[in-house]
């Protein structure tokens, strides 16, 4: 049995499919953050990007997404390996690192739906859109504790006879509230 593209390609040697297909559909990437000026640390809030669609985790204009908000990050190989504040769960960071792929990423479970069910992603989980926010200060109302989904090992769901990926999973929390420390 052949290897996963991911496990025996650097991230540079992936074709533009490949790397796209990286993404796990979170969409944390797609979170405002706020970053302390003084110490450059780096605040998880929970305002969605403009083009952020906080239903199905995706950006409602990706091709032109750099055009359209300038301060959109198109993240590279290069940049992966530098940008503090992508997830730890991330599938670009953790190929950087020489990790594996967790089991709810799509290329691993085999639907692009693993990632919500194991409570992951932030469907559900937005309190607004940045074009909520009249001033800068009104992101401190969405600041959270930490990086949503802190918890990085979200238990393998219980596989039910018959099923062949398990589409009666069991998350250990759909809402990303409690469980994640905070509440949305």
């Amino acid at each position: 049995m052949e290897k996963p593209f991911w496990k025996t390609k650097t991230l540079e040697a992936m074709s533009p499919q490949e790397w796209e297909s990286l993404c796990d559909g979170c969409g944390k990437c797609c979170l405002s953050k706020l970053e302390d000026e003084d110490t450059g640390e780096i605040y998880w809030t929970s305002v969605g990007c403009r083009l952020f669609d906080a239903a199905t985790c995706r950006c409602s204009d990706y091709i032109n997404r750099l055009a359209r908000v300038p301060d959109c990050v198109g993240l590279t190989p290069s940049n992966v390996r530098t940008i503090s504040w992508l997830p730890k769960t991330c599938a670009y960071r953790l190929v950087a690192e020489g990790r594996d792929l967790y089991w709810w990423h799509r290329l691993v479970s085999g639907s692009a739906e693993t990632v919500h069910e194991a409570g992951i992603s932030m469907r559900g989980r937005v309190s607004a859109s940045e074009t909520d926010m009249a001033d800068p200060e009104d992101y401190f109302d969405h600041m959270l504790a930490d990086e949503p989904s802190a918890r990085i090992e979200a238990p393998r769901p219980r596989l039910h006879a018959g099923d062949s990926r398990s589409p009666g999973l069991r998350p250990w929390n759909r809402h990303g509230s409690e469980a994640f420390g905070q509440a949305l």
